[in-house]
């Protein structure tokens, strides 16, 4: 826009429009968000500076931005790169829009040094994450059908959107569950249906925080707490699942602790490390585990294995 205007001064809005491919009042607006624009210091001086009106406009100071941008080869291949990570990425952003930009990067690369996909189609976007992001955008509670993974189960809530949250290459909203009275995170592949409620999102003021809630498994009192053994050769572990190392014992053991939601899933989980990890309670979990180890043993022994037992 800053070339634009400085090559074409005292220009009208609707003239701008036009030559912009743009409405009137989306160029007022983005007019409007020049005034936050600038160099590092971002203080007098460092930001552009325009007079306009729908009459006319007009840079004052530019910034330093007098020509239209020419991306590099390596600059233009890192958006690249950048965008086609994301793009497949449910309700990151919006495919078709990303794959337009995509388009033109690639068109205005000269050589041929990227491989353009001109024929690549956008991927469709799932109806729930379209209205998801619908909702969002438009500050409104939605209606989820959600699985949940750790308790295996799906259930149906009404939450306030807050944000579109990326944690550990996995996308989630981010919002305000009014079943749980907490904010909590809802992972874009596990929504099985969303419904926009015709009622504005009101999540608290205390839920809208940047770190409100990005932990995937939250120290919540209410879920219960598995005490856990860790063999010094099974230290991994806690770097791949969400314990919180309690001690470090003589020998080189860690004791360890785990919220889980359901005791069959972690009943399952635990009998995976085999005698790596040894549970210490709850109770209901040691039942759970050594019932689960006993039936496994049987099954072995009824097959004719031999199983030796410590």
């Amino acid at each position: 826009m800053i070339p634009y205007f400085i090559a074409n001064p005292g220009i009208s809005a609707a003239e701008a429009a036009d030559d912009l491919g743009v409405s009137t009042k989306q160029l007022m607006s983005d007019l409007n968000q020049l005034w936050m624009c600038g160099l590092p210091g971002y203080g007098p001086g460092d930001l552009i500076d325009l007079s306009f009106s729908e009459e006319s406009i007009e840079v004052t100071f530019s910034a330093g931005i007098e020509r239209p941008l020419r991306l590099t080869s390596t600059e233009a291949t890192a958006l690249l790169v950048a965008l086609r990570s994301i793009v497949d990425m449910p309700g990151m952003v919006d495919p078709t829009a990303a794959h337009a930009a995509i388009a033109k990067i690639e068109s205005a690369i000269v050589g041929g040094e990227f491989d353009a996909e001109p024929d690549r189609v956008p991927p469709i976007e799932a109806p729930a994450v379209a209205t998801v992001r619908s909702a969002l955008a438009r500050h409104r509670a939605l209606r989820l059908v959600y699985y949940s993974a750790s308790r295996d189960v799906v259930s149906e809530r009404v939450v306030d959107p807050i944000r579109i949250v990326l944690v550990d290459n996995n996308s989630y909203l981010q919002a305000w569950c009014r079943q749980a009275e907490g904010v909590r995170l809802f992972r874009f592949d596990r929504i099985e249906a969303a419904t926009e409620l015709d009622e504005p999102a009101k999540p608290p003021s205390h839920a809208t925080e940047e770190s409100a809630a990005l932990d995937l498994f939250q120290d919540d009192p209410a879920v219960p707490l598995a005490r856990l053994k860790i063999r010094a050769d099974y230290g991994w572990v806690l770097d791949q699942y969400p314990m919180h190392r309690v001690a470090v014992h003589p020998g080189g053991h860690l004791e360890a602790t785990m919220r889980f939601a359901t005791l069959d899933w972690m009943a399952r989980l635990l009998l995976g490390f085999g005698s790596g990890v040894t549970v210490l309670g709850p109770p209901k979990l040691v039942a759970a585990v050594r019932e689960r180890s006993n039936a496994a043993l049987a099954a072995y022994e009824a097959a004719g294995f031999e199983v030796e037992t410590a």
